[in-house]
Parts: C-alpha cells; structure tokens; sequence
C-alpha cells in the first residue's frame, strides 16, 4: 500500500504530538528535579540526544523510502529536519544561558579552546543553515546551489555524536553506538559519495597539470 497524502498528515501530526511530547517531559523533569544531581547538565544531555537522534531519523528516511518503495516518506523529512534543529538550539541556549550565564564572548572563548566544542558548533551552523534555507522558495531562489549546501548535513551526522564522544567523561558506550549508527547511514549513501569522487579526482589531475606547467 502506498502512503496517501493522507496518511502522511496524519504521520505529521504523530511527529508533532511524540517531539512537543518530549518537550513536555523536559520540562517535566526539571520542575520535578528529575534530571540527576546535576540538572543543568541533564537538560543538556536530554536536548543534545533529542537533537541528535532527529538528525538521524532525519538521514534515515530517504533509505526507508527507497527500501520499501514509499516515495511519499520523504515528505516528512523536513519537519524532522527542524525538530532536529529545534533541539539543536535548546541544547546551545541551555549552555548559553544556564552554563555561561548569557556570556557571548565566553562561549566564543569555549568553542576556540574546546575541540569538542567546536565540533558542535561546526553543526549547529551547518543544521542552522539547512533549517533557514529548507522551504520551496529558498530550495528556488538557491537552484543547484541548494543540493550542495544541503550536502552538508552528512558532515553534521558524522561531528555530532563525536562532539557527543568527547563531551563525556566516562560512559562512552552509548556516544560510541551513535558513532557507530552514523558511519552506518553514511553508508547507505556510499553511491552518492562514489559520484563526488571523479569530479574530484579531475580537479586534483588538473590542478597538478596546472603546477607542472
């Protein structure tokens, strides 16, 4: 059976209801002290895996849609997409505000002097980036410049759960399984990598061509 526009209403509706859902047992758990005996902490590992495993979902889609012939799937991808952002910048304002006390040039400080910090700023942008720029008129106004940036949310799979790896001081079971899970679904885009790798190989021959000469 093929999803009907329909069916992929009603799968919008359910991706709201489970995300604000989540949201709801955030802030649950905060108001209860629920989140461990350092809070600030549990919001931040609570928003950065939310943010994480949508991105995830968010890759895993298209794969489904191929495997089981569904075309129609992708049409959800987007919203997942900005859930996937949405958590993103819980999780930096969470830092920002309850870490640093709103102090910008101490989290620049932070992001300099912190690799695993970087890593995650180096996604948040890219996901910052590809939320702006995710609607039909910019997907337009872009054309075949659109694709490209958007390319860049497999470089945003693979630092996150790195950022995520490194962040923690003991528990690396669970970061390493995310590392794990997204070197998998960059591996089911192998084909599409295997298409960038001629075009870079030309402009490598060239440039050597252009240094002999």
């Amino acid at each position: 059976m093929k999803l009907s526009p329909r069916h992929i209403f009603w799968l919008k509706v359910v991706i709201h209801i489970v995300s604000l859902g989540f949201l709801l047992q955030l802030v649950g758990q905060t108001l209860t002290g629920n989140l461990g005996a350092d809070p600030i902490q549990g919001i931040s590992h609570f928003t950065g895996k939310a943010a994480l495993n949508t991105l995830m979902i968010t890759l895993l889609l298209s794969p489904l849609a191929r495997y089981f012939k569904q075309g129609a799937l992708v049409r959800v991808r987007r919203l997942v997409g900005m859930y996937s952002f949405f958590w993103a910048a819980l999780h930096l304002s969470g830092y920002l505000i309850l870490d640093l006390s709103l102090d910008w040039q101490l989290l620049a400080s932070e992001i300099i002097s912190r690799p695993y910090l970087s890593l995650g700023a180096i996604s948040w942008i890219i996901l910052a980036s590809l939320a702006i720029t995710s609607t039909q008129g910019m997907q337009r106004r872009l054309g075949r410049r659109w694709q490209k940036l958007h390319n860049w949310v497999y470089l945003a799979l693979l630092l996150a759960p790195i950022h995520y790896y490194w962040s923690v001081k003991s528990g690396i079971v669970e970061p390493s399984l995310y590392i794990l899970m997204a070197i998998t679904l960059l591996s089911f885009r192998w084909k599409t990598f295997k298409k960038w790798l001629p075009s870079s190989s030309r402009r490598l021959q060239s440039g050597n061509k252009n240094q002999q000469a």
